[in-house]
């Protein structure tokens, strides 16, 4: 009994110190920011006693300054045009990975698409259909192995082999943001740009962020907005590729906005929609887009041989119709 007796303050003084903790995560307002970067809407909430735009607006800029391929003084840019631009941390970053999971998809995904993307007119200028000898010759100057980082500098193998993040850069941006908020000790977040996420914690309702996937609808004005599935992404990032938004016609056909960087042509494959969940989101964000390229038989046998990473996706079947594979292990709302 003198034993439960001695222990009985440290007891109290505990639960007192949890009561005090609760209501002190209770009262920290949330804070809602918004902006653009990569010409797409950003959000952040995130639950904290001060608004860290600013700071958060210096990291995008970093990103920005770094990978953007519109910014005509980034540092792509500058190795796009085979200036004498050293890479900087950002760079260094996303290229490293890039080239891991290029090797990882056999090169179904490749950052040095980039010139049969704007052959396409998804990149810096719009265009015709191009033709069958302008394909094959720039599939000549697309592959990851023809360029190389040394010393800090792009090594290409040809001149004309130029760069295109846009398919990391956005999940590697919300993991930038994601740590500036880590940085603060925040415990309770979601970072999203253009549909790539990062969560941690609880949102304003003290409920797990559950984030919903739209249906696969072919709309280019973004207006439809019909939900699929909720998941769970707590504590997890989250990006989605899909063609269903961004695409044209052109003489009766569609084409789709993504390239397969082998055969140099949109995708022809019956995924529709893919997305993947793991802890970084730029790796979900590269590996949605090799996904997309690869068809569903061969992003089925990357995720078995990747137990970290999680998908859900949406094709169409033998017959047309919408149907829908995921991960065993994926936690679905509905």
């Amino acid at each position: 009994m003198k034993k439960i007796y001695w222990q009985l303050p440290f007891l109290v003084l505990l639960i007192v110190g949890t009561i005090l903790i609760v209501r002190g995560q209770n009262s920290t307002p949330y804070q809602y920011d918004q902006g653009m970067i990569f010409g797409t809407v950003y959000n952040v909430k995130y639950q904290y006693d001060q608004d860290l735009k600013e700071e958060i607006e210096k990291e995008l800029a970093k990103v920005d300054a770094s990978l953007s391929p519109f910014n005509k003084n980034s540092v792509i840019t500058h190795i796009n045009e085979n200036t004498d631009m050293k890479a900087d941390e950002m760079f260094m970053d996303v290229f490293a990975l890039a080239e891991t999971i290029s090797r990882d998809t056999n090169g179904d995904f490749d950052i040095t698409v980039a010139p049969l993307v704007n052959a396409w007119g998804f990149g810096f200028k719009n265009g015709i259909e191009p033709t069958e000898h302008v394909i094959d010759s720039l599939r000549e100057i697309v592959g990851y192995e023809k360029v190389r980082l040394q010393n800090g500098m792009v090594v290409k193998k040809d001149p004309r082999v130029q760069l295109d993040c846009s398919a990391i850069a956005k999940g590697y941006a919300v993991d930038r943001v994601a740590a500036v908020l880590q940085r603060h000790g925040i415990e309770n977040y979601l970072v999203e740009i253009g549909g790539e996420i990062v969560t941690k914690g609880f949102n304003p309702d003290r409920l797990p962020w559950h984030i919903s996937v739209n249906k696969p609808i072919d709309d280019a004005t973004n207006m439809k907005n019909e939900t699929q599935v909720i998941l769970n992404v707590t504590d997890k990032a989250m990006a989605t590729s899909g063609n269903y938004r961004n695409f044209y016609y052109k003489d009766g056909k569609k084409y789709a906005h993504t390239i397969n960087p082998k055969s140099g042509r949109p995708i022809q494959h019956n995924i529709l929609s893919a997305t993947v969940l793991t802890d970084r989101c730029a790796v979900a964000d590269a590996y949605a887009t090799a996904f997309m390229v690869m068809g569903l038989k061969e992003a089925q046998q990357v995720l078995k041989n990747h137990p970290e990473l999680m998908a859900y996706i949406i094709y169409s079947d033998s017959e047309g119709k919408n149907a829908v594979w995921h991960s065993s292990k994926l936690n679905l709302e509905n």
